[in-house]
């Protein structure tokens, strides 16, 4: 077993002292013997970034806030939606439609007016990565897809910053630091992204919605704790959770000595972690995936029912998607077992692929084209789609 890495130095220079409305709001911290006063100044002089304003930025921006922590960034370009509110509690029902940094922004301001909070509404990517990093002290990642994770952790290691990271999925919660000057990094954890479609998001695969609270609230311990150098981080540790059972345990992870470091990144980090077309191609180019829009798939649905066309209708979604709304006469064929070759389609079908939006679908039909699939075709705009033009009355998820 790997012994744990020793405290490390605090991250942040104190600020020069607290304002007497900061000393009020602060002093349950100040009277802390191990905090105090010169960790509270620390709080108030750094600056931490948070991706993504969702299920684990919602609790980790507030409880940042609330601690005192003098700036913070939000880097998300969504909107709220109206399922994101069973988690991402930093947002409510008047924030439906509008930006979540803003959201997040007003809610701050309204928990700590004394916070500085820097808006960066983009979707992070290889191209602003190394411009927006340089202005924090610490990196703090609540997204939910491995291509944004390796290019976090690379930006952060370029650039020798501390990255936090947390990830949930229906039940289970998983937290580490990682940092390339004093330990492991992501890469260490996983030098290889699982195969596309083995692992599904929450918007596919679901969150029990307090375990963001559980997980975002010890991603925000670890901040503190890099921030203040208040006891010994979780770097070289990952902290498990299994909510079923409330059970925590924990996974050492040490730093490759024959890893190459990081010196620039990735051009296209979906690309490197296998996406759009999920492996399985072995090389050869993948054609052109033809979309259909839904009034065409009900004009060809109706004609399956007359007898004059003969064709499947795959949805690729999760099956408690499919328990929630479903397009009738559709069979589902979840992405994952398709993309890992253990549940595929007859090869001779006419086939047409769909599910929520239109990504996961799009994946897979370029996948099966890549298989040599002759005859396969995207449903654009998938199942919302369906509902808003054909079918309104169903439910919306």
């Amino acid at each position: 077993m790997t012994e744990l890495i020793a405290a490390l130095p605090p991250l942040v220079e104190p600020a020069i002292g607290l304002t007497g409305e900061e000393t009020l709001r602060y002093s349950r911290h100040l009277i802390i013997p191990e905090f105090g006063m010169q960790a509270q100044q620390r709080l108030k002089n750094a600056r931490v970034l948070v991706i993504g304003a969702g299920g684990l930025g919602s609790p980790a921006l507030l409880y940042l806030a609330a601690a005192g922590v003098g700036t913070l960034g939000i880097v998300d370009d969504d909107t709220v939606d109206a399922s994101n509110l069973q988690r991402q509690v930093i947002h409510g029902v008047s924030d439906v439609g509008t930006s979540k940094a803003e959201s997040a922004r007003r809610s701050i301001r309204e928990l700590n007016p004394l916070i500085n909070v820097q808006l960066h509404p983009v979707r992070l990517n290889a191209a602003n990565a190394l411009e927006i990093f340089p202005g924090y002290d610490l990196i703090l990642d609540g997204t939910d897809n491995f291509a944004t994770r390796y290019l976090v952790n690379d930006a952060a290691e370029i650039l020798g910053k501390p990255y936090v990271w947390g990830s949930i999925l229906r039940f289970d919660g998983q937290v580490s630091v990682f940092w390339g000057k004093h330990g492991p990094t992501y890469r260490d954890l996983y030098p290889e992204a699982p195969p596309p479609g083995s692992v599904p998001s929450c918007a596919e695969g679901g969150v029990l919605g307090v375990l963001c609270a559980q997980i975002g609230a010890v991603m925000v311990n670890e901040a503190v704790k890099l921030i203040t150098g208040t006891g010994v981080t979780l770097l070289g540790r990952v902290l498990v959770l299994n909510a079923l059972d409330m059970s925590w345990r924990e996974i050492r992870v040490r730093k490759d000595p024959s890893a190459v470091a990081v010196t620039a990144l990735e051009e296209d980090y979906e690309a490197f972690c296998g996406m759009p077309a999920a492996g399985g191609s072995q090389g050869r180019e993948v054609p052109a995936v033809p979309n259909i829009g839904v009034r065409e798939l009900q004009r060809l649905l109706a004609a399956r029912s007359s007898g004059e066309r003969d064709f499947d209708l795959l949805d690729v979604r999760e099956p408690g998607e499919y328990a929630i709304v479903n397009i009738d006469g559709a069979v589902l064929m979840p992405r994952a077992g398709i993309l890992s070759g253990d549940n595929l389609p007859e090869r001779s079908r006419e086939l047409y692929v769909h599910c929520k939006s239109g990504g996961r679908s799009a994946e897979v039909a370029a996948f099966l084209r890549g298989q040599g699939y002759p005859r396969v075709f995207n449903v654009a705009g998938g199942i919302l789609e369906w509902v808003r033009e054909i079918e309104p009355a169903k439910n919306v998820y």
